[in-house]
């Protein structure tokens, strides 16, 4: 198995920025047959922010570009 695509960790992150939604509002939200709810919250803003990391990878990754570097000027 080649791993996930940036389709599928764009598809994810949607799932999870809808649940937020969801749960802000108050409602109960169901994720891989997990039930989540209010108190939740901080696991779903979690997986929001890993699956956000992958499809900006994934797409630096497609679009050919390098990850981010720090230079730093010699002393």
């Amino acid at each position: 198995m080649a791993g996930i695509t940036l389709a599928q960790a764009e598809s994810r992150l949607t799932e999870y920025l809808a649940a937020e939604a969801k749960v802000l509002s108050g409602q109960r939200v169901e994720i891989d047959g997990q039930a989540l709810f209010r108190a939740d919250l901080e696991k779903i803003q979690t997986g929001i922010k890993l699956w956000d990391e992958r499809a900006k990878a994934l797409s630096a990754s497609a679009s050919g570009r390098a990850r981010a570097r720090t230079v730093r000027p010699w002393p």
